[in-house]
């Protein structure tokens, strides 16, 4: 991978946090109901616009070199948790939504092609954070 390293400052301000690749910068923050400003997608949801963004990329350059007649994608993303025992289980729900005259077999090879996007791979693999402190 030959992405660039991300970093994420704190800025102080509530829970706002400044985020650069070095070229783009954004921010992340939680809603004021969780005490912050909400001035920019909270982590999850930068997580599900990660994965959002990779299907339709993926999906349009896909359709773009086989020459299928995509007009549009649209995916709609969400976490879905719930309780099995003490274990929390967490399932990431995609609803993908393509426009256009496309056959049922382009359709489902899109959707084959959507399950074999680089972020779907990344979350659906082990994942595994290897943390240290730093000055």
């Amino acid at each position: 991978m030959s992405e660039r390293a991300i970093r994420a400052s704190f800025a102080g301000v509530a829970y706002q946090v400044n985020v650069t690749d070095g070229l783009h910068q954004w921010a992340s923050d939680v809603d004021a109901a969780a005490g912050g400003g909400d001035v920019g997608p909270s982590p999850h949801g930068l997580l599900l616009s990660s994965l959002g963004a990779c299907t339709s990329i993926t999906v349009a350059m896909y359709a773009q070199r086989k020459e299928m007649p995509l007009q549009a994608i649209d995916v709609d993303i969400r976490i879905e948790q719930e309780q099995l025992g003490r274990e929390p289980r967490i399932q990431i729900a995609r609803d993908i939504r393509l426009s256009g005259p496309l056959s049922e077999e382009q359709r489902t090879r899109l959707l084959g092609v959507a399950n074999a996007c680089p972020i779907h791979k990344v979350l659906s693999g082990e994942i595994i954070i290897a943390s240290k402190l730093v000055g």
